[in-house]
């Protein structure tokens, strides 16, 4: 095979270069396949799902308790990363879930800690209070204290897991956009805007425009603006990493989710499903509103006071929802040699380290170790 051939041959493309894509390059890479990553865009950019300094990860798990096991794993790999990279990636601040006493987030996170022996601790609305002097939680409530939970500095993650991809003899092109890709018995074929690849196996990792990428995800997958917000505090030092913990907490204005002071001045926060705006991915509002910011405000006014000051930076970015808000993660039924990975609802960047070793695995074994039975696409079939 000549070089020319060679560029344009592989054992394996990823498509979309964010947080999931970033990490199966890279797990790829490692097994010693020669892998091409395809980026619309920069690595890292503003225009997807994982820019804005971080995210969270949490041990506490309400959405399902099935996810702890995969935590735990990503846990181990975000830390393996930090040691190849030789950079603090993940913050540990201890993780605040929080509810009525009755109420689903709290109850859920407890459900899930006492099912796989996660360490962890219930407070009363006060106690949190006077622990976590930056919190104000209205009486009735209740909180779950993990001690592991923190927030990944998200783009200097993915900016790792390029660089470590790289070293290892990956190939990465950005600025290139797949017009259209095929999958069949010799394989696949992707068409871009700068000319036609093949390989062996394809992954889609491609967030917001997974639907425009994979038909069958239409409906499954579907794109909604949110936006974040960091607001300037008194007391600074109540919103210091070591003082403050990331939150999920649920009030009667919505959920919520923040993190303390750190890159950007302010007390970070956004409101799951902000104003539930279905959008498409290319030409999504990224202006900030007066309602934008009220809607974060209404927040941090009640249970965050001594952050209610002005509004210091904003950032839009998208969700990309499920019909149920668990993820997508399956070799497509009717084209096996195509995985994707989509529809993380809010809360997947935690999960990208061992969402690129599932990803890996199923298409260089074809199955995975882990348990990946509630993120399977055939369940939207049997609906």
């Amino acid at each position: 095979m000549g070089n020319e051939d060679r560029d344009r041959h592989f054992d394996v493309i990823v498509v979309g270069l964010g947080g999931m894509g970033s990490a199966t390059l890279y797990e790829l890479a490692r097994r010693g396949k020669r892998v091409l990553g395809l980026e619309s865009f920069e690595i890292p950019h503003e225009l997807g799902s994982s820019h804005g300094v971080n995210r969270i990860i949490r041990l506490a798990y309400y959405e399902h308790p099935s996810y702890v096991p995969l935590l735990r794993r990503a846990y181990e790999l975000w830390q393996e990363l930090e040691r190849r990279a030789d950079d603090s990636l993940l913050i540990t601040t201890g993780s605040i879930d929080t509810d009525v006493a009755d109420g689903p987030v709290f109850n859920g996170s407890l459900e899930s800690c006492r099912l796989h022996g996660v360490p962890h601790e219930v407070l009363t609305a006060t106690q949190t209070n006077g622990r976590f002097p930056g919190y104000r939680l209205p009486e009735g409530h209740r909180a779950l204290f993990q001690a592991d939970g923190g927030f990944l500095l998200s783009e200097k993650c993915i900016v790792a897991y390029v660089q470590q991809a790289l070293a290892l003899g990956a190939q990465v092109r950005t600025r290139e956009r797949v017009q259209e890709w095929e999958a069949g018995g010799e394989g696949v074929s992707v068409e871009t805007n700068q000319g036609r690849y093949h390989a062996s196996r394809l992954v889609i990792t491609a967030g917001a425009w997974a639907a425009q990428m994979v038909p069958e995800l239409a409906g499954l997958a579907v794109p909604e603006r949110q936006v974040l917000g960091w607001f300037r505090t008194a007391h600074g030092p109540r919103f210091a990493p070591d003082a403050f913990p990331v939150f999920n907490a649920a009030f009667p204005e919505g959920r919520y989710y923040g993190f303390p002071e750190y890159g950007t001045p302010g007390l970070k926060i956004g409101r799951y499903h902000h104003l539930n705006e279905t959008v498409q991915p290319d030409s999504v509002r990224r202006t900030i509103s007066r309602e934008d910011e009220e809607v974060l405000r209404v927040a941090v006014e009640r249970y965050f006071p001594d952050a209610n000051r002005e509004i210091l930076s904003t950032k839009t970015c998208m969700f990309t929802n499920s019909p149920d808000e668990h993820f997508i993660l399956d070799l497509l039924p009717d084209r096996p040699e195509v995985a994707v990975a989509a529809g993380f609802s809010g809360h997947g960047f935690k999960f990208c380290s061992v969402v690129g070793e599932v990803l890996a695995e199923l298409v260089t074994l074809g199955e995975t170790r882990h348990d990946i039975s509630l993120f399977q696409v055939e369940r939207f079939r049997k609906r």
